[in-house]
């Protein structure tokens, strides 16, 4: 049975002194990872914030939930994540997806490929950072992506390779994670507009996508986290907080009909026994939360963390 463990989401502070606390204080309350987004939207960029993040704290873990693939190539990512992870002294998680905001291509003047393709590329991409981060030297010619005697140098502290995080909630994507993270994120899929699906927020499509997550992991399972990336969260004594995403929004309709995992709200022991309980059903073990409620379950992840 794997331990608890907690992280954040954040996006954006008005300035380094108000990022470095935020790090500091989510070090303080027990988290054992921020980790940032990887959009054009408004918000700081992820490696700049990941690096400030890691100078001012000793403990925390930093990463991208997630880096978008299609933006960045495998051996320039791999190189900038090999950086993070000797400046942190061994605290980067490698977090990589195939990418699902529509603006986001939009902006870059990149087309917007079907679902397949894109996860066909960044299956290509994830065996090819590996190596790099790994200490090879990789010459690769493939369907996307052609390198020659490509190599990463300073090398990642971690070996062979700082944690991989994959997430998604299609079935290709679940069986990348699968085979290759050491945390496979659960998320609704998304529509081809890159709109989360809200029928797959629910308790009984969350078990369906455990059981897919199990049987292509085969000898793997139980050797990597399963987190849930959790959209709104608190403890029934903390006042509400408005939900703040598209996501939250959906989930908070889903939650109204038949219950999802992606909210956490009750008394603390209500969400302990909850939590302990999907553990032993599921092994979900690992809960990403949005910063808006990192205070706001501060004590249920002083209960479980490393439990």
């Amino acid at each position: 049975m794997r331990p608890f463990r907690f992280a954040v989401t954040a996006a954006w502070a008005p300035d380094a002194a108000a990022w470095q606390a935020l790090a500091r204080r989510a070090e303080a309350l027990g988290y054992d990872a921020l980790v940032v987004p990887d959009h054009l939207s408004r918000q700081l960029a992820p490696i700049a914030a990941l690096a400030t993040a890691a100078a001012a704290t000793t403990r925390l873990r930093i990463g991208a939930y997630v880096f978008a693939n299609d933006f960045r190539h495998p051996l320039v990512l791999a190189r900038e994540v090999a950086t993070l992870d000797l400046l942190s002294g061994g605290r980067t998680l490698l977090g990589l997806g195939a990418g699902w905001r529509v603006a986001d291509y939009r902006q870059l003047g990149l087309p917007y490929d079907p679902a397949g393709t894109r996860i066909e590329r960044l299956g290509e991409a994830v065996g090819l950072v590996k190596r790099l981060l790994s200490g090879e030297e990789v010459t690769h010619v493939g369907r996307h992506y052609r390198l020659e005697g490509a190599r990463v140098e300073p090398r990642p502290i971690q070996h062979p390779h700082p944690p991989l995080i994959l997430g998604g909630g299609g079935r290709r994507m679940l069986r990348l994670a699968a085979r290759e993270a050491d945390i496979v994120g659960l998320l609704p899929q998304f529509d081809a507009r890159g709109r989360p699906i809200v029928r797959q927020a629910t308790e009984g499509a969350t078990a369906a996508k455990v059981a897919l997550v199990r049987e292509a992991a085969g000898e793997r399972w139980g050797s990597f986290d399963l987190d849930i990336l959790v959209a709104d969260a608190g403890l029934v004594d903390w006042p509400r907080r408005p939900l703040r995403s598209l996501w939250s929004v959906t989930a908070a309709g889903a939650a109204a009909l038949v219950g999802t995992p992606y909210l956490l709200h009750g008394s603390l022991r209500r969400l302990e026994t909850l939590l302990l309980r999907r553990r032993d059903a599921w092994g979900l073990n690992s809960y990403t939360v949005h910063v808006g409620s990192m205070e706001a379950i501060a004590p249920l992840v002083e209960r479980l963390a490393g439990r």
